[in-house]
């Protein structure tokens, strides 16, 4: 008698932020500008995403909208099962500091407060405790752990970017969203700070949405999301610099 092992149920896969029907529009009238037309996009929990396009394509506005930063025209904004556009601008605070975290190309430190400060801040404010394990093996990672008592000031262009990506992985976010993170940094700083946010999702689940004009920095994501004239233009999955490069090359850029 021949048995068969009954079939392997699919993989389901958590995630982590959507958008349904996103629509953003500048202006009024006549002069009005949809930036995002009706966008349906889907972020997977535990992938490193990035979305890319042609200037004004819509790619920081889709991310602004994602971080809950920007108001959508209407459609909806999801982080889990929360309903970002149904909530209030106290509670929307407090969801981006407890579930979000930020890494922007201006760094965003603030100069009075030492780099551990900095680090810490978020979690402070959220009356959190540090996990000193993982504030060590970040700061290990990324070559600041001898520099934590310094203030912005006395830093590096890319020390500063660092101690902006310890503070913005230290609380374990839902997702932490990076807008341009490589744009104020040299070759080899820039393949240090991706091979840490690619490692914060392979080794420790983080999920994280990167928006970059620079094909080799997309090439170290999962995923990549295209974008032109405010919709989804396609993506690409397990990309390389060459064939993100063609496929801007494709929407014109």
């Amino acid at each position: 008698m021949t048995t068969t092992s009954p079939p392997t149920p699919p993989r389901t896969t958590r995630v982590a932020a959507r958008t349904v029907a996103l629509t953003r529009t500048f202006g009024a009238a006549d002069s009005a500008v949809t930036a995002l037309d009706a966008v349906d996009v889907s972020i997977d929990a535990g992938r490193f995403t990035a979305i890319m396009g042609p200037s004004g394509s819509g790619k920081s506005t889709l991310m602004h909208c994602l971080a809950g930063l920007e108001t959508p025209t209407s459609g909806r904004v999801l982080i889990g099962d929360t309903d970002l556009t149904a909530l209030s601008d106290k509670a929307l605070t407090l969801l981006r500091r407890e579930r979000i975290g930020f890494v922007f190309q201006s760094f965003n430190l603030l100069p009075m407060l030492t780099a551990r400060q900095n680090i810490e801040l978020p979690l402070s404010l959220a009356g959190r405790r540090t996990d000193p394990d993982l504030m060590a093996h970040l700061t290990t990672t990324l070559g600041i752990e001898d520099r934590l008592d310094h203030r912005p000031g006395e830093l590096s262009g890319g020390q500063q970017q660092r101690v902006a990506v310890a503070r913005a992985l230290v609380g374990e976010p839902d997702v932490i969203f990076a807008d341009e993170p490589t744009g104020a940094l040299d070759s080899q700083s820039s393949a240090q700070l991706l091979a840490l946010l690619r490692s914060s999702v392979h080794e420790l689940g983080q999920t994280v949405v990167m928006v970059t004009h620079d094909p080799r920095a997309a090439s170290w994501a999962d995923r990549v999301l295209l974008l032109a004239d405010g919709v989804v233009a396609g993506e690409l999955a397990d990309p390389t610099e060459d064939s993100v490069l063609a496929a801007m090359k494709g929407l014109g850029e």
